[in-house]
């Protein structure tokens, strides 16, 4: 019994403690996932990624200008954080 109590502490002292991801990192990753850039990218990759996508996915390709609209927020944020992580 003393066990079950031990380990029932452990847990919600675990569920209490642990590192939460802000909705900020969120936007990181999921602009990563736009992009399909790595963790460890820098500002030159990003941007390397963003011209090759941006030029199958632009409107005036026949492209769909919230894939464009997408593409280019993902760039925004990443190069303002400076493509860290």
């Amino acid at each position: 019994m003393k066990l079950l109590v031990v380990v029932l502490l452990a847990w919600l002292a675990w569920r209490w403690l642990r590192p939460t991801r802000a909705p900020a990192d969120r936007a990181l990753i999921d602009a990563r996932a736009v992009l399909g850039v790595g963790l460890h990218a820098d500002a030159d990759a990003i941007r390397a990624a963003h011209r090759r996508l941006v030029a199958e996915a632009h409107p005036d390709r026949g492209g769909s200008p919230e894939l464009a609209r997408r593409l280019n927020t993902a760039r925004d944020l990443l190069l303002r954080h400076g493509g860290r992580p």
